[in-house]
C-alpha cells in the first residue's frame, strides 16, 4: 500500500477567522473551504483533515456540515473526547474520526493523547464511534504503554505524534526518530495502521520516511497552507506528495 497524504485545511480556516470571526452573515466570506479540500484532492490529497475545537478558534459547525456533503475523497476529523463533539461526530459521520488532546490555552496540539491514563473516558467514545462504522485513530506519542492501550482499547488506527521530531535537532532528533521508529513496529506487530502527523514540513518529512516504516498516511496542513502562499496550494500538494513518493514502506 502506498503512503498518503491528508491535508489538515484548519489554517485555511484561520485566515478566514482572521477577517470574518464577528461578522459570519458576511456573504463573500473567504478563503472557502470547500474549495480548498477541492483543490487538494484534485492535486492528489486521499483525504481532507479539520479540527472542531470546543472554542471554533477555526474550523466553524456549519464548515464541519459543507464539507461533509463536498469532500469526494475520505474526511477525517481530529476532535477532543467531549459528549458535545462526539455528537456532531455521530451525526455528520465523517470515515475517520482521530481522538486528539485538546487545552484551551494552546496554539496547536501538544503532545499525544493519553490513551493509557484516560482508559475508562475513552473506551466509550470509541465504542460509539466503531458502532456508527467511523474509523477511530488515537493521536499518541510513540511509546509502547500508549500504542498497547490504543490497540487495547479497540482503535484500528494511531497516529503518531511527530511534534517532538520536528522541534529537534541533531542527537535529540535521532533519539525521536528511534522512539517513532520502535513505535512503528511495535504499532505494526499489534495489527493497527500507522499514520504519522504534527509539525511535518518539506525539510524533515524526507528525515522521518527515510527512518520509520510501515506508514500509511501522513497528516499534515501548517507547512501546505504555508508554502501555498507563494506557490499555490495545489502546488504545495503535489510537492509534499513527490516528496512522499518515494517511501517503500
Amino acid at each position: 500500500m502506498s503512503l498518503t497524504l491528508g491535508v489538515n485545511i484548519d489554517h485555511v480556516a484561520t485566515l478566514r477567522q482572521a477577517r470574518y470571526a464577528l461578522t459570519p452573515e458576511a456573504h463573500n466570506v473567504e478563503p472557502d473551504l470547500v474549495a480548498a479540500a477541492a483543490v487538494c484532492e484534485r492535486a492528489g490529497a486521499k483525504s481532507i483533515t479539520v479540527h472542531l475545537r470546543a472554542d471554533r478558534r477555526h474550523l466553524q459547525d456549519r464548515d464541519l456540515a459543507r464539507l461533509r456533503r463536498n469532500v469526494q475523497s475520505k474526511l477525517n476529523l481530529e476532535m477532543g473526547n467531549t459528549p458535545e463533539i462526539l455528537a456532531i461526530a455521530l451525526e455528520t459521520r465523517p470515515e475517520d474520526v482521530c481522538l486528539v488532546p485538546e487545552n484551551r490555552q494552546e496554539i496547536t496540539t501538544e503532545g499525544g493523547l493519553d490513551a493509557h491514563g484516560q482508559r475508562a473516558t475513552l473506551a466509550e467514545t470509541i465504542r460509539q464511534l466503531n458502532a456508527a462504522q467511523i474509523r477511530v485513530s488515537l493521536f499518541i506519542d510513540p511509546l509502547e504503554e500508549q500504542i498497547r492501550a490504543a490497540h487495547a482499547l479497540g482503535a484500528p488506527v494511531v497516529e503518531l505524534h511527530t511534534g517532538a521530531f520536528a522541534n529537534a535537532q541533531g542527537e535529540a532528533q535521532v533519539a525521536e526518530l528511534a522512539r517513532l521508529r520502535e513505535g512503528a513496529i511495535l504499532g505494526r506487530s499489534l495489527g493497527l495502521q500507522i499514520n504519522a502527523g504534527h509539525g511535518l514540513n518539506y525539510q524533515n518529512t524526507p528525515v522521518l520516511l527515510g527512518a520509520v516504516p510501515h506508514l500509511q498516511e501522513l497528516n499534515t496542513g501548517h507547512a501546505i497552507v504555508s508554502r501555498a502562499v507563494f506557490v499555490g496550494l495545489a502546488r504545495a500538494v503535489d510537492e509534499m506528495l513527490k516528496l512522499m513518493s518515494a517511501y517503500q514502506g
